[in-house]
């Protein structure tokens, strides 16, 4: 693992800061002036929006804050406050356009800067923001965490589709794919440790590390892949009432949904589009882009469950022989493309078992990368929460209306994803990059 930030010298910080930088204004630079600012859906901001509320983020917690100012909450103001302005208005606000976001988020890199070679990481101490570089690793995922949701927001692009400039592929079918379709691993049950006490890098809502008795359970080996999805869909499985909870029938005949997103019927087969390509679904691929009811309908119709998010903890970290809890599936080191489907360069997914060297101590592959897996569990604080930094990013978001989703897609950075990270929505959400993988009892 890398060495904690606080232990780096500020050019090694500012060569993060940059790196993040540089993606951000890689996922925008072809889009004209009007894609920055419309508002492709409803869901999601203009992009223009993103981009102003990452600079103003990074000068709240790397200028303000380490100057002393102990504003309430996030400290965000004005239309880049998320709460006061929600996503559906916010094309309504005055927003910079192009030029002006270069010369802000420069201006505001530039203070930073200045504050970091200025002998700011001097300052890192016992004070928990400080300490470990915690502030640090704050911002770069806040940046990371938006060029996912700018991906998103690429994706439901009105007009001429968006082309990414990939610089990796994958083939379209995969020989392992078939071969692990089904299968599912033995995680045995054990007295596992859940959650992080990492306070350099880890949000508050992976804390604190606890130990809780998993009951051995089967889950599968790989993602859900186009091909049984597709199983589900011809054996009518959008129209069976008996595979649906109460509000996922609801929401499937409100929307007369019957496949999932970006899937088109041509002729007699089906169709995809991802950013500017179109053509036919990719049986041995993960499916992506199903909410948490069409993710339990499927699961029902194989027999099976989806995993509670401390099963797909267990499954994705506990190493069973040795009694010790692992950062990622495949050990503490930091991922690579050897194990996993992350950092956007391909902006697709990988077929299903290309990753064999990425699997688990219990035999699971692909939890890291490729699509968001959804859990049957609510978003709720661990025993003994305690917010961190701010209430906003976690704390206001307990309760029963979102499901917990685990292991970070194609779109996910690196820096913002490990076998701990919680991200959660709403069970009808599909413009999230989401799929599934199955449970069963023992």
């Amino acid at each position: 693992m890398p060495a904690p930030l606080s232990r780096r010298d500020p050019g090694e910080l500012l060569d993060l800061l940059t790196e993040a930088r540089a993606r951000t204004w890689l996922l925008v630079t072809s889009l004209s002036e009007e894609d920055l600012r419309l508002q492709h859906d409803p869901l999601m901001s203009p992009i223009v929006w993103d981009l102003g509320h990452i600079g103003h983020f990074e000068d709240v917690w790397l200028f303000e804050r380490l100057q002393g100012t102990q504003a309430q909450g996030e400290g965000l103001r004005g239309v880049y406050n998320p709460f006061e302005n929600p996503r559906s208005t916010r094309d309504r606000l005055h927003l910079p356009g192009r030029s002006e976001l270069v010369r802000i988020l420069g201006e505001i890199r530039a203070r930073v800067t200045e504050r970091l070679l200025d002998g700011g990481l001097d300052e890192l101490n016992e004070d928990p923001l400080r300490k470990e570089g915690f502030v640090y690793h704050l911002v770069l995922q806040h940046e990371y965490q938006h060029n996912e949701t700018i991906l998103q927001t690429l994706q439901l692009k009105k007009g001429t589709p968006w082309v990414p400039p990939r610089v990796r592929a994958f083939p379209e079918a995969w020989g392992r794919a078939q071969e692990l379709e089904g299968v599912m691993a033995r995680f045995p049950g054990a007295l596992v440790e859940i959650g992080t006490d990492d306070r350099s890098t880890a949000y508050d809502n992976e804390r604190p590390r606890h130990a809780i008795q998993v009951p051995a359970f089967d889950i599968d080996v790989a993602p859900v892949s186009n091909r049984a999805f597709l199983r589900f869909m011809d054996a009518g499985g959008y129209h069976e009432r008996s595979l649906w909870s109460d509000a996922g029938w609801e929401w499937r005949c409100a929307e007369d949904v019957s496949a999932p997103k970006y899937w088109a019927l041509e002729g007699e087969r089906w169709a995809v589009r991802v950013f500017e390509r179109e053509g036919p679904v990719r049986p041995d691929h993960p499916v992506c882009h199903v909410n948490y009811h069409e993710a339990e309908a499927y699961a029902r119709f194989v027999g099976k469950r989806l995993p509670t998010e401390s099963e797909w903890e267990a499954a994705a970290s506990w190493n069973s022989v040795a009694s010790r809890k692992e950062r990622y599936p495949w050990g503490d080191a930091m991922p690579t493309g050897r194990v996993a489907n992350l950092d956007q360069l391909a902006f697709d997914t990988a077929p299903v078992g290309f990753f064999p060297d990425g699997a688990s101590p219990c035999g699971c592959e692909q939890m890291i990368g490729d699509v968001w897996e959804w859990t049957a569990t609510d978003f709720h604080g661990y025993p003994g929460f305690r917010s961190f930094p701010y209430k906003e990013y976690s704390e206001v978001f307990f309760g029963n209306e979102y499901k917990v989703l685990r292991g970070g897609s194609w779109a996910t950075r690196p820096g913002a994803i490990r076998a701990t990270f919680r991200n959660w929505d709403y069970p009808i959400r599909r413009q999230i990059f989401s799929g599934l993988r199955c449970a069963r009892d023992v």
